[in-house]
């Protein structure tokens, strides 16, 4: 993995950790509903993200067991790793929202 994806793997990572911080304030000054659609809009870019590095994994993977001179076995490595890690990650995240789901819902009245 080259410096420049490491850097925007980063970045991405900053830029979720600050909207993460902004919801926070964000309920706390009355905007549930603007929040709201921020949290759905970060669920739904982060499956999309999680399924574009799945379907690159998988098109790297084709294009070395084709054959293709331009991709290395360790390019192919460490993106599958990158995408089963992605995966598993928001496998957790919707582990920890349906235990807080199901919390909430189990709270009495």
């Amino acid at each position: 993995m080259s410096d420049v994806a490491i850097n925007q793997v980063l970045a991405q990572m900053r830029s979720v950790q600050a909207l993460a911080q902004g919801q926070g304030t964000g309920l706390a000054q009355g905007t549930e509903a603007v929040s709201g659609a921020q949290f759905q809009n970060l669920l739904t870019q982060s499956v999309a993200d999680v399924n574009s590095s799945m379907q690159e994994s998988k098109a790297l993977t084709a294009a070395f067991e084709r054959g293709d001179p331009s991709v290395s076995l360790a390019e192919v490595m460490i993106t599958a790793q990158k995408a089963s890690l992605q995966f598993t990650g928001m496998t957790e995240v919707r582990n920890k929202l349906l235990n807080a789901y199901q919390e909430v819902m189990n709270m009495p009245v």
